[in-house]
């Protein structure tokens, strides 16, 4: 019953229930969520889809008075693997929805993806090529079918599109509305008016949320904010980091057009003038996703509760550019003169990808946020997601593209997050060329001590976790010019492969220097109560990882941590320094991810500590076969170490660096973990008596082809929650089972082992492919044996030592197999023929199970049997910051 209700506290206070029960604001509840856009009513929603009813939605205003319901309410189904998953949940929500009776406007329209030039045209093959096999039905058509599926488009311009007919529309204010009154039918309550004040936290978990009428007591809260809900992160008593902001966004939408209404014209998306255009009954609506964006709100500071009267009003003069671009697009728009303008503030994520999980600094505390300018298109399967993760306690589908967890309290930071989004928001509609498109603004925030030598030295940088990592040399710079930048993306051979090459031989030959510092760093120590005949470390780990951890002092062990599937958590490296004392190093994108993990598994007894030391060591791959010989000459200590040990020396004058006998590349060398005061000296030295090594900056993107090529997996890519040790093939980085008892995961690995594998990393060489004249596979292509698709490509890049494009990917049996189980025998049967499709063109493959180098080592060994003779080197200091 929708009656307003007066409530005593505080005084004056007016606020309104739709519910049922008690009229007052609950004392407890199961689950709080803050925010009745159309996030918090679809998790509300399938909250009580899987029985939880117990749930408590407060507003701030009314239901649906945010941003949600103002969106172009287009569903787009041609989108990469994961964000489609998400999208094909939410579509079969609404169509749920609309077969049920309720009208939320739901109509199956089609869409057209345009491409104006060659590049865009690669870019949607490439996106036809692994949506079709995984069940979309897309196709590429030329102009002239354009304008018989649409005929107001102009097509002079265009060389080609995508059509997708199950591309839909729907009425966002509807579906919103829709799905408030299912979950409170099944009882959920809804207070409106009601501001969230705090949210409280006892022993690190939600315990209550404070709002300007009252306090509930509750186990999870859920921030469903929209462009509030970072500041709402804040407001927790351990303030949550919540990098999401609005930016302006801008449509514009036609009067007395009076289009028929029968058969709706299909979405149109032309990418390379960054608009969008949709039929709404006889009108059309046209949005932009502007190349350069502007922050919305960013003359105050905070985002207004009454937020309209403070947006942008110059919208004509604004718009004006943009509406001559939907004219050349659509003629007819010309002859109604000017629409109706609307500013419709969404919020945007630092990297362009949805907000969805739980926050890494309080148990309990989900969040979902960051639509990146389409609300409506993720919402339903966002809701899904994210409440089958509460009631079963763990994620349901992979989750590292959207996880929170992928960023830092940095990233929360406002003029961070306004600088960011500007670019953001024309990323959307983008080329984005894999390993070549980096963000221009919101850079040099995390640099090295070495980066302003770098620079100096042709570095092109490239940024991971907000850290500037130099990503290849451009060794034609001289010093004292215009600093190198990335030309313009390719899908074909890089533009900068020839610098690249040389790195190789560098680190092939002679020696290539590698500056890794982004690497994550954690120390597990004892912690404050410690007993004295107990390792608590050593036990602590033992659970927590996959393989043996219980080494000899100074060695090094690589190891997975997994979860109860047996997925992995984390892939690491763990240096015993001591009995109780041990050193991690992981991917950078785990540093939040990985200490949230961790910490949440410790003992409660606090025997054990961690201590995030990334920032307190700059970190160099010294690679190659005459790096010992160098770093004899470096150090007055025996370099002569064993596999997978380490110890503690002097370089140079610098103290106390730890040189581990590692690569991450599977090349000879070393690791060094130099205490950052020492840095510069360090790298001074590697350089100028590396000068008779033939010693070089080398950048990661080579370190990268250099791991594919050896067939070691990624973090991300292969190594997944949703992969296992067995499947990627890593068998080195866990212990025997039978050795071994009691670690997470370990019943996951026994079922698999009993049962057989479904799916198996598997390294391909790309045969038959000219690599100067042809697209390269970077990522997502489609897997095919025997013309029967059966896995998608993971990584992939150029095998130097190879000379041949190299793929990972997992491959599974097709999907009419009597079985499912997948067998070294199944992938190397002499009779499968394997094949990628690379932007509809088929190339040949052949399978490995195991590294497989060149047959001949002439690259890496063609220089090793020359006398080393030294020269002369007048030691002076060479690199000026």
């Amino acid at each position: 019953m929708n009656t307003l209700i007066k409530f005593a506290h505080p005084v004056g206070k007016q606020w309104r229930l739709y519910g049922t029960g008690n009229e007052g604001l609950a004392q407890t509840a199961r689950v709080v969520i803050a925010g009745a856009g159309l996030l918090g009513n679809s998790v509300a929603y399938h909250l009580t889809e899987n029985g939880w009813t117990n749930v408590v939605v407060l507003d701030q205003h009314i239901i649906g008075s945010g941003t949600s319901d103002f969106g172009s309410g287009t569903i787009g189904l041609f989108k990469p693997t994961p964000e489609r998953n998400i999208i094909k949940e939410s579509l079969k929500l609404y169509e749920d929805l609309q077969n049920a009776g309720h009208q939320i406007g739901l109509k199956k329209c089609g869409g057209i993806n345009l491409a104006q030039t060659h590049d865009r045209v690669i870019a949607l093959k490439r996106r036809i090529a692994y949506n079709l096999p995984t069940g979309l039905f897309c196709e590429f058509i030329d102009a002239e079918q354009v304008k018989k599926l649409h005929p107001l488009v102009n097509v002079d311009d265009i060389q080609g599109a995508v059509y997708v007919p199950d591309d839909c529309v729907a009425e966002p204010a509807s579906v919103l509305q829709v799905l408030a009154g299912l979950a409170k039918q099944k009882g959920v309550k809804y207070f409106e008016g009601c501001e969230v004040m705090h949210v409280n936290t006892k022993g690190g978990r939600v315990y209550s949320v404070e709002t300007d009428i009252g306090t509930i007591q509750c186990e999870y809260f859920i921030n469903c904010s929209g462009m509030w809900a970072r500041e709402l992160g804040l407001k927790c008593k351990r303030p949550v980091c919540i990098p999401a902001y609005p930016a302006q966004h801008f449509y514009g939408l036609t009067t007395n057009l009076n289009l028929p209404t029968k058969h709706l014209l299909p979405c149109v998306r032309d990418y390379d003038a960054h608009l969008y255009a949709r039929q709404i009954d006889g009108e059309i609506l046209v949005g932009w996703f502007e190349k350069e964006a502007k922050p919305a709100f960013d003359s105050i500071n905070d985002i207004p509760k009454e937020w309209k009267p403070h947006l942008d009003q110059s919208m004509a003069s604004h718009c004006g550019p943009l509406w001559e671009k939907a004219v050349d697009r659509i003629p007819l728009l010309n002859k109604i003169g000017q629409p109706k303008l609307t500013n419709s503030p969404d919020t945007f994520t630092p990297d362009g990808r949805w907000i969805f999980g739980e926050a890494a600094e309080v148990k309990n505390y989900f969040v979902a946020c960051g639509m990146n300018g389409n609300p409506l298109q993720g919402s339903g399967g966002i809701g899904k997601a994210l409440a089958e993760w509460i009631v079963s306690g763990t994620p349901t589908i992979e989750m590292l593209p959207f996880n929170i967890q992928r960023f830092l309290h940095l990233h929360n930071n406002r003029q961070y997050l306004q600088q960011r989004i500007r670019e953001v928001v024309g990323r959307q509609y983008a080329i984005l060329y894999p390993n070549q498109s980096e963000y221009k603004y919101s850079r040099k925030l995390r640099c090295s001590p070495l980066y302003s030598v770098l620079e100096q030295r042709g570095a092109v940088f490239g940024t991971k976790m907000a850290y500037e990592r130099a990503l290849y040399f451009d060794t034609d710079y001289t010093r004292g010019g215009e600093l190198p930048t990335m030309p313009t993306g390719s899908f074909y051979k890089p533009k900068f492969f020839h610098f690249m090459e040389k790195e190789y031989i560098a680190c092939a030959q002679h020696v290539g220097i590698i500056d890794i510092s982004s690497f994550s760093k954690i120390e597990i120590k004892p912690g404050v109560h410690n007993d004295g005949d107990k390792n608590n470390v050593l036990d602590y780990l033992q659970k927590m990882c996959a393989n043996d951890v219980d080494i000899e002092t100074s060695h090094i062990v690589h190891t997975g941590m997994l979860n109860e599937r047996g997925g992995y958590e984390n892939d690491c490296m763990l240096i015993r320094q001591n009995v109780d004392h041990f050193f991690m190093i992981s991917p950078s994108s785990q540093q939040t991810r990985i200490y949230e993990w961790m910490s949440r598994n410790l003992p409660k007894d606090a025997s054990v500590k961690l201590n995030d030391v990334t920032s307190m060591y700059t970190v160099l791959n010294v690679v190659g076969p005459k790096s010992t010989q160098l770093m004899s000459e470096l150090s007055n200590s025996n370099v002569k170490l064993q596999p997978f040990t380490y110890r503690k020396l002097n370089i140079g004058y610098a103290s106390d660096v730890m040189i581990m006998t590692f690569t991450h590349t599977g090349m000879p060398g070393y690791c060094l973990y130099i205490p950052s005061e020492y840095a510069l000296h360090v790298y001074d030295r590697l350089m100028t008596v590396g000068h008779d090594y033939g010693a070089r900056d080398v950048g990661t993107l080579t370190q990268r082809f250099l791991r594919i090529d050896k067939f070691i997996p990624f973090w991300g890519d292969e190594l997944t929650s949703m992969s296992t040790p067995f499947e990627a093939g890593v068998f080195y980085s866990i212990s025997q089972l039978k050795k071994k008892e009691n670690f997470l995961g370990r019943a996951a690995l026994e079922r698999q082992k009993r049962d057989g594998l479904t799916k198996r990393l598997v390294l391909f060489h790309v045969e038959d492919i000219d690599i100067d004249k042809d697209v390269w596979p970077w990522g997502g292509e489609p897997i095919y044996r025997n013309n029967e698709f059966c896995g998608t490509v993971t990584s992939a890049g150029y095998g130097f030592a190879s000379q041949k494009l190299v793929c990972l990917g997992y491959i599974g049996r097709p999907s009419n197999s009597e079985s499912s189980v997948i067998t070294t025998e199944f992938i190397m049967d002499k009779s499968a023929v394997y094949h990628i499709d690379i932007a509809g063109g088929k190339f040949r493959l052949t399978q490995h199970i195991h590294p497989k180098a060149a047959s001949t080592k002439s690259m890496e060994e063609g220089d090793l049997r020359k006398t080393y003779r030294p020269t002369v080197v007048k030691f002076k200091k060479q690199f000026q910051v």
